[in-house]
C-alpha cells in the first residue's frame, strides 16, 4: 500500500531531521502506520488525521496504542457462552523488541 510506503519514508528520512516533538507513545507516524496495516484507508486516514490533531501542548499526551475491535461468532457452537454473550472484546498492540508486539485483550461490559 502507498500510505505505508510514505510512513516509512517518513520515518526514515524526514522524522530524523527534527526534533522529537510527539507527546504520545508510540509517536504519531508509527500509530499511523498500525492504522493503516490494520484498517481501511478512510478509517486509518481519520484516526491518524485526529490522533496528529490531538498532538499538541493543550493535550497531556502519554499512552495511545492503536484499538481493533474484532466481532466473534458463535455459528458453529452448540451454545453461546454467557461471558462472551454480555461482553465486547478490544485489543491493544503493545510493541515488544523490533518487530514484535504483544496483543492485549480488554472485555467491555455491553450496557444494552
Amino acid at each position: 500500500m502507498i500510505c505505508l510506503k510514505i510512513l516509512r519514508f517518513y520515518q526514515k528520512f524526514l522524522s530524523p531531521l527534527k526534533p522529537p516533538v510527539c507527546r504520545y507513545y508510540p509517536s504519531c507516524s508509527e500509530y499511523a502506520f498500525w492504522q493503516f496495516q490494520k484498517k481501511n484507508f478512510f478509517l486509518a486516514f481519520l484516526f491518524a488525521f485526529f490522533r496528529i490533531l490531538r498532538c499538541n501542548p493543550f493535550f497531556k499526551g502519554g499512552f495511545d496504542y492503536p484499538k481493533v475491535y474484532k466481532k466473534f461468532h458463535f455459528k458453529n457452537l452448540c451454545f453461546k457462552p454467557m461471558f462472551l454473550a454480555q461482553k465486547q472484546l478490544c485489543f491493544l498492540y503493545i510493541p515488544y523488541k523490533n518487530k514484535s508486539f504483544y496483543l492485549v485483550k480488554i472485555i467491555f461490559k455491553r450496557t444494552n
